[in-house]
């Protein structure tokens, strides 16, 4: 599947900006690239059994408290998702993890989780299931396709630590 021709058949037509790979907020950092817009850390999350699953996206710099933040939305124990339940649910690998990989989670399992402090970004930075671009997602686009692919954000107040 090509998601810009997806995102094109809901009328999103983001910029896509070629890069070198970047896995982490800090490989963007490190090779000077200079994009517009809101840049986000992704972290995708599952509850002590399993059997939830969360996106959370929250600004890069954030270390979020997953105690905290587990007991403020009443899971069990968060932590980090393994490379295997991200294939599964999302369909890309480590490194690789955006808002738009919410696309290849048709069943709605897992729950889209947006941190506060974005409410007045703009031009989301997300990777289209590959880490060697970036489309910048504006919020009306954003909320377009979180519509379109059936998840409703959660907009919380993450803790830190």
């Amino acid at each position: 599947m090509d998601i810009m021709e997806r995102l094109a058949g809901w009328h999103i037509t983001p910029p896509l900006i070629e890069h070198p790979p970047l896995h982490t907020c800090d490989d963007a950092d490190r090779l000077l690239v200079n994009r517009p817009g809101t840049r986000l850390k992704n972290l995708f999350l599952r509850d002590n059994y399993g059997r939830r699953h969360a996106l959370l996206l929250t600004p890069p710099d954030k270390q979020v408290d997953l105690k905290a933040l587990s007991r403020q939305q009443g899971w069990s124990r968060l932590g980090f998702a393994s490379a295997e339940r991200l294939d599964r649910y999302l369909g890309v690998a480590p490194g690789h993890v955006s808002v738009l990989a919410l696309i290849n989670d048709r069943q709605q399992q897992v729950e889209l989780w947006l941190d506060e402090e974005l409410q007045n970004g703009d031009d989301f930075h997300c990777h289209p299931l590959r880490n060697t671009a970036t489309v910048l997602l504006s919020r009306t686009d954003l909320l377009t396709f979180t519509e379109q692919t059936g998840h409703t954000p959660l907009w919380l107040p993450v803790p830190s630590r």
